[in-house]
């Protein structure tokens, strides 16, 4: 497996997510691949210099074309890493720095993920994410570090100029109400409800 991390839209390296591309063997009847392999995992971070933690909950979601879920965190204690594939579909997948006392702070880093490349984003504690369904429809599953904990969660509206995040949209997305409700990074920041 190869780990590389991704570049930010002001051209930063972002430290923290990391883009994981398999080693697939394929030939005219199919392919094969490792999806997950803890201790190969563990390797990646460790080379990144992160610590290696434990997932604990396995997610899957379906989403029509033009649906965008998030952002999305959890606050600590709660805070959750995730580990996202799509297996059906392509979807363009979005972390958002999060920690105050990153030099990246309030960057973002994009990725198509789809059943055709296999890829994986690890989106370590201190992001948000999220992501917009490119095809008529998409599955994604990820692991997650801690278990959905509702008091915990927050969203960061997806269209916050101040992130000027880069969309591939095609028209207005299609949202969960909590998702259009979402608060803006400044609100977040200001109520203290992002990482230190």
């Amino acid at each position: 497996m190869h780990a590389q991390r991704l570049q930010s839209s002001t051209g930063s390296s972002v430290a923290g997510p990391l883009l994981l591309t398999p080693r697939v063997f394929g030939d005219e009847r199919g392919f094969f691949f490792e999806s997950w392999n803890q201790r190969v995992f563990a390797e990646a971070l460790e080379a990144d210099g992160q610590e290696v933690l434990d997932f604990v909950q396995d997610n899957h979601s379906r989403s029509s074309a033009g649906v965008l879920r998030g952002l999305h965190f959890q606050l600590p204690p709660m805070a959750q890493g995730k580990l996202v594939r799509c297996i059906v579909g392509e979807v363009f997948d979005v972390a958002v720095d999060c920690r105050r006392s990153s030099a990246t702070f309030g960057q973002w880093v994009g990725a198509r993920l789809s059943a055709a490349n296999h890829q994986q984003l690890w989106v370590p504690e201190g992001f948000a994410h999220g992501f917009l369904t490119l095809s008529d429809h998409a599955e994604v599953l990820y692991k997650t570090t801690r278990f959905w904990d509702r008091a915990s969660e927050r969203s960061l509206h997806w269209s916050d100029s101040t992130l000027a995040i880069d969309w591939p949209l095609s028209g207005e997305p299609l949202l969960a109400e909590k998702d259009s409700m979402a608060l803006a990074f400044e609100a977040l920041m200001a109520a203290g409800e992002l990482f230190p």
